[in-house]
């Protein structure tokens, strides 16, 4: 993988939430896989999209990436985030299993 390249379920579940497609986001996650934001994890489709309904992609987010870094299995997206919610720079920690996304962490 180069450098900036994106691993093909993060950018999956980028462009999906990008293009304000739940249910595209949610085919980017494992059966099991949870999104970790700040501390607060959601499990499983239904309630990662219960978070997504009230706080992402139903908030219209947008995700400018601006930097990317690997480190181990986990893939660090440095975006600045827009839409109707939280607006400003944010890092997303992505850990993969096979071409899954195992856990979307939020963290700064």
């Amino acid at each position: 993988m180069a450098e900036n390249a994106l691993p093909d379920p993060v950018e999956r579940a980028l462009a999906a939430a990008n293009g304000g497609d739940t249910d595209g986001f949610l085919a980017a996650f494992a059966p099991g896989g949870a999104v970790d934001d700040w501390g607060r994890v959601f499990r499983g489709p239904a309630e990662i999209r219960r978070w997504s309904d009230a706080e992402f992609i139903g908030k219209r987010v947008s995700l400018e990436v601006t930097g990317v870094r690997s480190e181990g299995g986990t893939t660090t997206v440095s975006a600045q985030v827009g839409g109707d919610g939280f607006n400003g720079p944010s890092d997303f920690a992505f850990t993969l299993d096979g071409d899954r996304v195992s856990l979307m962490r939020i963290t700064g």
